[in-house]
């Protein structure tokens, strides 16, 4: 499948140009087109054709972002997805010919950072690669004004974009997830409703779908409700959204 004409690039895409980007698709005619994308756009980009050869690359540098075929020989791309989050927050965007709700869903449930299905606009996946290196810890700026929060015996730190709970352990968050939290940490006992925090976090309609922010929030309550299936820091509000429930402050 052949993604639309982009034409020219232009300089305003170049924002992280020393990104490391890994390219894990089996389509050769698909990965060419890819990777001369990237390049295009001013990253650095490398391709893998097999769960084997990503695993090699991985162990050989550093990745910023991962774009990830759903489709692969050997171990397809959503149970790399799954092996990959389970002990590194690297971006993923996954990019499959998969175009129902239910795998996208799947996909974002198995910790994606984005959805993206082929045939695709390459215009709109380089926006989606461009959103997701900026909210990633690579891309963000350090800004001392963002100071680290608390609450419920949390500790949030915008600037390192790291959780820590009330042990001091750092809690692993992907990038949407950290996003989702941090969003819900600046608006405390306010009603949000999926389009705001899908707007705040997603920079509009480089986002995946709204659907994936139910998704995103099932997975912050996971890691930090005292009982996720009863949540009580992060509540739904019927017909309205969310609501942030506890006390934020600032940590210094």
């Amino acid at each position: 499948m052949i993604a639309e004409p982009m034409g020219n690039v232009g300089v305003d895409v170049l924002t992280h140009a020393s990104a490391r980007i890994l390219v894990v698709e089996d389509d050769r005619d698909i990965t060419s087109m890819l990777i001369d994308l990237m390049k295009d756009a001013g990253y650095v980009a490398e391709a893998a054709g097999s769960a084997v050869e990503m695993d090699r690359a991985l162990a050989r540098k550093d990745f910023q972002l991962i774009i990830l075929d759903g489709m692969l020989p050997g171990e397809d791309g959503f149970s790399i997805c799954r092996r990959i989050r389970a002990s590194n927050t690297i971006p993923i965007l996954m990019l499959t010919a998969m175009t129902k709700d239910v795998d996208r869903i799947v996909g974002l449930e198995l910790g994606a950072d984005d959805y993206v299905t082929k045939p695709f606009n390459s215009r709109e996946l380089l926006a989606r690669v461009k959103a997701l290196l900026r909210r990633s810890s690579y891309s963000i700026p350090a800004r001392h004004s963002e100071e680290p929060m608390t609450f419920a015996g949390w500790r949030i730190d915008p600037v390192a974009r790291e959780l820590i709970d009330s042990d001091g352990v750092n809690v692993s968050l992907t990038t949407a997830e950290f996003d989702v939290l941090l969003v819900f940490c600046r608006n405390p006992r306010q009603i949000m409703s999926r389009q705001e925090i899908l707007t705040r976090t997603h920079a509009g309609s480089a986002g995946p779908v709204e659907r994936s922010i139910d998704v995103h929030v099932s997975r912050v309550r996971q890691k930090i409700e005292p009982n996720y299936k009863d949540p009580t820091l992060i509540k739904t509000v019927r017909l309205g959204g969310y609501i942030f429930t506890p006390e934020v402050a600032s940590a210094l």
